[in-house]
């Protein structure tokens, strides 16, 4: 637990100052303006008073018991103030000062110095360089923090990595005048991590929703066990830099280039039930709707205004989120017929006409709360001046207050009036979401829609195959080791894909023409003939693959010819291997990454691959549903189900493959990187006919 790092009863200061634009003394004031319920020790052998609080020379003069103490001296004396630390029973430290494992090897020297103190004595760490934690819990109010931006209480909680970004977060919060309950940005991070964040604040009973940033986790698959349990609890909407980098891992195979510099934070996310953003101010908007909305069980939305346009707006971008905008059924269109103004339309959405009150606005609400149709829903209110607008407000409030489905409302009005400014002192204290344009209030609905709807995603458990043979498998990875070699020869490849169950197109492994012939021969032509060597990587690309021989002379020509002209590259081996035409070209690979397993991709395959990029990834180990989520999801899938009279592929086929190379991986996690390209796709059957695995 992290208690005594979020909920400190006395907090001290090593390097408090009487310097006001130093840290050591904001973090005092901003304890102290934040209205901080604890005690608060200054330490400064040279000052006698700091901020109009006692200080002392030392930890071991202060005569209470210390919970949390923030360090800022500089980075070569943190070592001494750890030991002292522990020496005084402090149970958790904010190291605000820099200078250590970001800036080179001694300071990666002190840090570990430091840290290893720290476990002697049992104390967590928070940070180094880092700005700190907030609390907004009345009967605390800890600003363990040199930020300046005051939250006032509420239900979502905060953690970045940069200090930088969470403060960006912390201040659209409270500009659009939403409160938050616990806020961290803890920097290095060289203990107390975003997963155990994560994991307290979905302990935490005063944190409805999550708001993360991150650039990548070091420990991805401490992330992924924490976020499954806590996206079971409350919604983790995550936002994460770097998406546009465009380098590129170093790889052999397709599938790792593919794969990119970072892919796996954002397929973690999906894999357990993360609602990614790529803005700031949406994921903040979208979290004061999660703050006090219950979760949609479906995506019909019931629209109601009191003006045209910006419905139609409204409903444009509800669309786009892939929401439902149902007819009502007839039961409600006759209550509307009994309760609106002759001159509202009563179909969805329901336009009550500016001149509608409170009760115009309370019958519509109903209809929506009472019809099964409707699984949410939308309002936009323009503050008429000649209507009740408090009387409006009261009204949507009590619906909202009532839980029965989620409400969104674009508010629009004159904040300048004073009129106005008590309507939306009605709705905020209401805790309805309110949001000043038409766009904002729609998406915000459709990330609770969208998150329902992750929610309700059962994706199973994997399949085990029986038939496999892993042993033999790793026989096989292990001699290619003791020889030396990272890439696998045609026939170590095969035989691992055959252990699995992945049926290959008939092949035979030979070193010379005559061999070749003989292989045809028996497989039966037409064949091909591939080269095979480990320092040719792609053979296509080096004339390494000839297709649809039909004879000896043309398959003994053709080893002839490769050896000629690729002898120089290596030890040359030939596959020959059946001919099979006319089947779509298929791709299933896999990528290592570091400290979370592999990850699996499908698409198209042959050149399409290096052409099209029409790829899906999955973090594996990959489900039945995973599976079949990744045939249709790549933007080519109605080529899978055939056009223009061309036959569909054998998708259940295809989906087994998946969950078998899945399988693999998780036996062989000794491999990097594996390409299946191209997997010949026909109507009843799916053979590899080309395969590559790096060790």
């Amino acid at each position: 637990m992290l208690d005594a790092l979020f909920k400190p009863k006395a907090v001290a200061l090593i390097g408090a100052s009487t310097k006001e634009l130093s840290i050591g003394n904001v973090i005092i004031r901003n304890l102290q303006h934040y209205g901080y319920t604890g005690e608060i020790y200054p330490v400064n052998a040279k000052a006698s008073e700091v901020c109009g609080l006692k200080s002392y020379a030392t930890l071991t003069e202060i005569p209470g018991e210390i919970d949390l103490a923030h360090i800022i001296i500089p980075a070569q004396f943190v070592p001494q103030a750890m030991e002292e630390c522990g020496q005084k029973g402090v149970k958790a430290v904010i190291i605000n000062s820099a200078g250590f494992s970001e800036m080179g090897d001694e300071g990666a020297r002190l840090q570990e110095e430091f840290l290893a103190t720290a476990r002697k004595y049992g104390i967590r760490v928070f940070g180094p360089n880092c700005q700190g934690i907030i609390n907004s819990d009345p009967e605390l109010n800890a600003y363990c923090n040199f930020t300046f931006t005051f939250p006032k209480p509420g239900s979502i909680s905060v953690v970045a990595l940069s200090g930088g970004v969470g403060a960006l977060i912390m201040q659209v919060l409270d500009d659009l005048d939403i409160g938050q309950r616990l806020y961290a940005s803890n920097g290095n991070a060289c203990d107390v991590s975003i997963p155990e964040i994560i994991e307290y604040y979905g302990q935490d009973e005063g944190t409805n929703a999550i708001i993360l940033y991150t650039e990548g986790f070091d420990k991805p698959r401490e992330f992924l066990e924490v976020a499954r349990e806590v996206t079971k609890k409350k919604p983790v909407l995550a936002m994460k830099s770097g998406r546009t980098e465009q380098g590129a891992k170093a790889a052999s195979s397709h599938t790792g280039s593919l794969a990119g510099v970072d892919i796996a934070t954002e397929l973690i996310f999906e894999k357990v039930g993360v609602l990614p953003f790529h803005d700031e101010g949406e994921i903040v908007r979208a979290a004061m709707a999660f703050s006090s909305q219950p979760i949609p069980t479906g995506n019909r939305v019931g629209i109601i205004t009191n003006t045209g346009g910006p419905a139609v707006i409204a409903t444009d971008v509800l669309v786009d989120f892939d929401l439902d905008v149902p007819k009502l059924c007839e039961a409600s269109i006759a209550k509307l017929r009994e309760t609106q103004l002759p001159q509202a339309a009563l179909e969805n959405p329901i336009d009550v006409v500016a001149t509608a009150g409170g009760p115009q606005f309370r019958a519509a609400l109903d209809v929506m709360l009472d019809d099964d149709q409707i699984d949410c829903i939308y309002i936009n209110f323009v503050t008429a001046p000649f209507t009740d607008t408090d009387a409006v407000a009261r009204e949507i409030v009590e619906v909202s207050r009532q839980r029965r489905k989620p409400l969104v409302c674009n508010f629009m009005t004159n904040m300048k009036l004073e009129r106005y400014q008590k309507t939306a002192a009605i709705m905020k204290e209401g805790e309805v979401p309110c949001y000043a344009n038409p766009g904002d209030a729609a998406r915000a609905l459709g990330a609770l829609v969208k998150y329902g709807r992750i929610q309700q995603r059962d994706i199973g458990q994997p399949q085990i195959f029986s038939d496999t043979k892993a042993d033999m498998a790793k026989e096989i990875i292990e001699a290619a080791r003791q020889a030396g070699r990272e890439v696998l020869s045609a026939y170590e490849v095969y035989r691992i894909f055959e252990a699995y169950g992945i049926q290959v197109a008939p092949w035979q492994v030979v070193s010379n023409a005559g061999q070749a012939v003989a292989a045809a021969s028996e497989i039966g032509y037409p064949v091909v003939v591939k080269v095979d060597c480990a320092e040719i990587d792609h053979k296509s690309d080096m004339g390494g693959v000839a297709i649809n021989l039909k004879d000896a002379e043309a398959v003994r020509s053709t080893v002839v010819e490769m050896q000629q002209r690729l002898g120089t590259y290596g030890e040359l081996g030939f596959l020959v291997q059946k001919f099979m035409p006319g089947g779509k070209e298929l791709i299933i690979g896999a990528s290592a990454e570091r400290e979370l397993g592999h990850l699996v991709m499908f698409g198209l395959g042959g050149i399409y691959v290096e052409v099209l990029k029409d790829v899906i990834f999955k973090v594996a180990p990959v489900t039945r549903v995973e599976a079949e989520e990744m045939l249709a999801g790549i933007k080519t899938a109605a080529l899978l189900d055939g056009v223009r009279g061309e036959a569909g592929i054998d998708k259940q086929a295809v989906i087994e493959v998946i969950q078998r190379v899945s399988q693999l991986l998780g036996d062989l996690p000794m491999i990097q990187e594996m390409d299946l390209n191209p997997l010949m796709a026909f109507e009843n059957s799916l053979f590899a006919v080309d395969g590559r695995i790096r060790i």
